[in-house]
């Protein structure tokens, strides 16, 4: 008789995090990679994975920023509840004997609300069923980390919900932005403001104060069907059972998947020379330099290729960078640059102030809104008019 097969593993519940607002977008790329979506909350959808829908959603999602699945959910009053139903947790599904881990432990409106209290009897609960794990200590989500295994902990009314981590580093962290401008936007967010102006990567594409390049180092990604997650590494890799074969196949996919170069023009510039050398190494590092044409110059200079397409920009908010008089007349002028020269193209922009996109003089259309280094942004999209104002 043939050797059996082992039994396919059982579906995953999971939850897709994303800044708060991105639902809708995750929603979106989700149902492009054939998973549905179960439910949706502030800051994450629930979906069901399978193993090989979860490795694919850390590859492929450009909008997310980790991929949790949920272990253990149980009412816990008392610290003996924690201990009881922390030592029924299938620990070592997720996490190797000698392994690092760490514990974000978030309590509200519960009876127990010290956090790390309730970390401390889970990592012991965890510690008899897995020998030689240890501790790490707390480190912030742009830190890299040291391979640690991360369980995110959530109580809230006396319900505790533990889930594991399987992305590791945030997935904005696709690895190729090392060279930084000020206020630098997050790969997330950038390829937020691209799908949620509708840009599929079929038609031109300039962003007019680039910084370090995030959109269109994203927007070229996008126009040659890169998978985000193929330059880097992630949590599940390192569980105990993990297919490597099917893992590897999933990647030789994505691979092959990639065009060669990108079927439209892509114009970044900035008038800031460090910002067009941090954009140049950048772009050298994603493997998409030769996509995007790179120059050092003003907004007035600035000349969008033939036909029509997508001018996008996340310009000085006036909160942080600058001084608010001044961008005034900046927004005045990529207004009146636009229509002088793009008419008939289509702008968006990420907003963090409703005067400053007044100067521009369009009538623009909110997409989403969320935060972007604590403060609130908006993308707003408008066609460009040469009767505008």
């Amino acid at each position: 008789m043939p050797p059996r097969r082992p039994p396919a593993p059982a579906p995953l519940d999971a939850l897709i995090v994303t800044a708060p607002g991105l639902e809708p977008l995750a929603r979106r790329e989700l149902a492009a990679l054939g998973i549905t979506v179960t439910g949706e909350e502030p800051g994450a959808v629930s979906v069901t994975l399978s193993t090989r829908n979860l490795m694919r959603a850390n590859l492929h999602l450009r909008t997310a920023s980790r991929v949790v699945v949920r272990l253990a959910q149980f009412k816990a009053l008392t610290f003996a509840d924690v201990e009881k139903h922390g030592k029924r947790v299938p620990w070592d599904t997720v996490v190797s004997p000698g392994q690092r881990v760490r514990f974000r432990v978030t309590c509200r409106k519960s009876r127990l609300y010290h956090s790390g209290a309730v970390a401390q009897r889970l990592m012991d609960a965890l510690a008899l069923r897995v020998p030689g794990v240890v501790e790490a200590g707390a480190i912030d989500d742009d830190d890299e980390g040291g391979g640690e295994q991360l369980f995110v902990v959530r109580l809230f009314r006396d319900q505790l919900v533990l889930s594991a981590d399987t992305s590791g580093a945030l997935l904005h962290r696709r690895g190729y932005r090392q060279a930084v401008a000020k206020a630098p936007l997050r790969e997330t967010l950038a390829a937020a403001m691209l799908l949620g102006a509708g840009w599929d990567g079929t038609t031109p594409l300039v962003d007019p104060m680039c910084g370090s390049g995030t959109i269109p180092i994203e927007a070229a990604m996008i126009a040659r069907r890169m998978a985000p997650g193929l330059g880097r590494h992630f949590a599940f890799e390192q569980w105990p059972g993990h297919d490597t074969v099917l893992w590897r196949a999933l990647q030789k996919e994505a691979a092959s998947a990639v065009l060669p170069a990108a079927a439209v023009h892509i114009v970044a510039s900035d008038r800031d020379a460090g910002a067009i050398e941090a954009t140049r190494a950048n772009a050298e590092r994603a493997g998409v330099a030769r996509d995007i044409a790179i120059a050092q110059q003003s907004v007035s200079a600035l000349e969008p290729p033939s036909g029509h397409g997508l001018v996008i920009v996340n310009p000085p908010y006036g909160i942080r960078v600058g001084d608010k008089k001044p961008l005034r007349n900046l927004f005045a002028q990529m207004g009146n640059v636009l229509r002088a020269k793009a008419p008939g193209w289509h702008l968006a922009m990420l907003s963090a102030d409703r005067d400053l996109e007044r100067q521009v003089g369009l009538p623009f259309i909110e997409q989403w809104k969320t935060t972007n280094g604590g403060i609130p942004v908006r993308l707003i999209v408008a066609e460009v008019s040469a009767d505008a104002k």
